[in-house]
């Protein structure tokens, strides 16, 4: 690890990352393996799994790690996430979702049974030592949050660690109610390096410079930080008349107008909560400079989609869109080195750059 990309712990007196990190391409390529590989990736949610024989094929951020993985559901109703590559060849096993009996490799007609066990082989009947445990399919690190799934390579600590206090905190929200509205899904890519992009989420102090209506809806004064292990929370308020959650006492936040709940995932996952639903955003690295950003709708309540934090997402996005292209232009200035973190409003960004570092140097 370059020791140029470490952080100092104390944010009043810490620099941020050198611009010449985003210029770094073997720093882009160890990110790969020691970040995205050891922490939990999105892989959509399970509602094409949701009967026993289904099977659906899934990838682990695309662009980047490009791991084949398949969710497989057994009669009896347990749900895993195993490698969708055949042990034999290296074949794709399952192309598309379906309901199955088993696992059947189209290359030579390998099969396995739900669980991943390898169960027939033609032609091998002389095979020595045959089958052994490395012909049956890889199990993968596997997890849920309400309908959403979550697996990892070789994650550097549970999900539960990376989620934080999400399941405590939102507990009275019927997570597993939130239903996929593909129309109001989206699909952006912007020229810039990813880690550009999750730097401009994890700070609200650009939101009354960039975001003029979305500052009209929220209230910057109340606007909160909470760093966890590998999550951190900006906790949104309303304005006087805006919208806002309607809490239960059952609620740690019980008394308060809380406009949107915006929880960032250690590396590249934005879960953001809002009166209507759950807007998760997925940011796949494509290269040094240019990043997919997935935008995927869950929605609880139609009724108030249209007002408040949650609304006018689109617009949001081409804002944040601009200034991040700008500053990837920016950090390749021979002139830029490292900025200053404001203590009250960056936070987020400050530890987003110390996992970085921790990640990267361990």
């Amino acid at each position: 690890m370059n020791a140029a990309y470490s952080v100092d712990p104390d944010i009043t007196l810490a620099s941020t990352l050198p611009g010449a990190f985003y210029r770094d391409t073997a720093a882009y390529e160890r990110v790969k393996e020691r970040v995205f590989a050891r922490s939990w990736q999105w892989i959509g949610d399970t509602d094409d799994v949701a009967q026993p024989g289904s099977l659906s094929p899934r990838e682990m951020l695309p662009g980047c790690l490009d791991e084949p993985l398949l969710l497989s559901r057994d009669v009896q109703g347990t749900l895993r996430c195993l490698s969708n590559v055949c042990t034999h060849r290296g074949n794709l096993l399952v192309k598309a979702p379906c309901v199955a009996d088993q696992i059947r490799c189209g290359y030579h007609s390998r099969r396995f049974d739900m669980a991943g066990r390898m169960t027939f082989m033609p032609e091998f009947g002389a095979a020595k030592n045959f089958p052994s445990p490395s012909d049956h399919l890889p199990q993968v690190p596997f997890g849920l949050l309400g309908t959403q799934a979550f697996a990892a390579v070789d994650p550097a600590a549970p999900l539960d660690d990376f989620l934080g206090d999400i399941r405590s905190r939102l507990a009275w929200m019927p997570l597993t109610d939130f239903r996929h509205d593909p129309s109001r899904d989206r699909s952006f890519d912007v020229a810039a390096h990813w880690a550009l992009y999750v730097e401009n989420y994890l700070e609200g102090l650009h939101i009354p410079f960039i975001h003029p209506a979305l500052n009209q809806v929220l209230s910057t004064d109340g606007y909160g930080y909470e760093l966890q292990r590998y999550c951190n929370l900006q906790f949104a308020r309303a304005r006087d008349g805006e919208q806002a959650f309607d809490l239960p006492p059952s609620s740690p936040d019980f008394g308060e107008r809380v406009a949107a709940y915006y929880y960032w995932v250690f590396p590249n996952l934005m879960l953001n909560f809002y009166p209507w639903g759950l807007s998760v955003n997925i940011v796949q690295p494509q290269g040094i400079a240019r990043t997919r950003v997935l935008f995927r709708a869950y929605v609880r309540d139609a009724s108030k989609l249209g007002d408040g934090a949650g609304n006018g997402l689109d617009q949001v996005e081409m804002e944040d869109e601009e200034v991040v292209q700008q500053v990837q232009r920016g950090v390749q200035s021979r002139f830029y080195d490292r900025g200053r973190y404001s203590p009250s409003k960056e936070q987020g960004v400050h530890h987003f750059h110390r996992l970085l570092c921790e990640f990267l140097g361990d």
